[in-house]
C-alpha cells in the first residue's frame, strides 16, 4: 500500500562496488596557491580569514545514474567556525550543481578523521568536470591528504 512511498524515499540500490576515479597523494598542485603548500604526502591549509580553496578539477569520465564521493583525511588546528569539503558538478547545458560537508563540518582543533560528501546523479546526468574544494570559514590550520573521487553505479 505504502510501496510508492518507500521507493520515493529508499536510495537506490547500487549495481556494484565503488570504482576510483581520481586519487590526490600529495604529489599533485592544487589549483589554488595561496595560503596551501605541499606537506607529507598532503597538503597543509594556514589562513586566518574565510577562503575557498579550489583544489583539484577532473574530467570523471562516463559516468551517470550512480553516486560520486569525494573523500578526504582531515586534521585541523583552532578551525575558528567551520571548514568542509564542497564539490561541483558541470553538467553540459545544463550549467553547475554543488554538494557541500555543512552536515559534518570540521570544527576546532582534532587528530585525522575522513570526511566525504556525495553528489548522486540521475540517468543522462553525465558531468563533464568535478571541481574539488575545500572551504575554510573564520581561519585555522587544516591538513588534507588522501583525497579521493569515487563513483558507484545505481541500478
Amino acid at each position: 500500500m505504502l510501496s510508492w512511498l518507500k521507493n520515493i524515499f529508499s536510495p537506490p540500490e547500487p549495481a556494484g562496488p565503488p570504482r576510483l576515479i581520481q586519487r590526490f597523494d600529495g604529489s599533485q598542485a592544487t589549483i589554488s596557491s595561496s595560503s596551501i603548500v605541499a606537506d607529507a604526502g598532503g597538503w597543509h591549509i594556514d589562513t586566518d580569514k574565510s577562503t575557498t580553496f579550489q583544489l583539484f578539477e577532473l574530467d570523471p569520465g562516463d559516468i551517470e545514474n550512480g553516486l560520486v564521493t569525494y573523500r578526504a583525511s582531515i586534521k585541523s588546528e583552532a578551525v575558528k567556525k567551520q571548514g568542509y569539503l564542497e564539490m561541483w558538478c558541470r553538467l553540459p547545458g545544463k550549467g553547475e550543481f554543488f554538494s557541500k560537508g555543512l552536515n559534518n563540518p570540521v570544527k576546532g582543533s582534532n587528530d585525522w578523521a575522513s570526511y566525504e560528501i556525495p553528489f548522486f546523479l540521475k540517468k543522462e546526468q553525465n558531468p563533464e568536470l568535478l571541481r574539488l574544494n575545500f572551504t575554510l570559514d573564520g581561519g585555522g590550520k587544516v591538513w588534507l591528504k588522501d583525497i579521493e573521487v569515487s563513483f558507484t553505479p545505481f541500478k
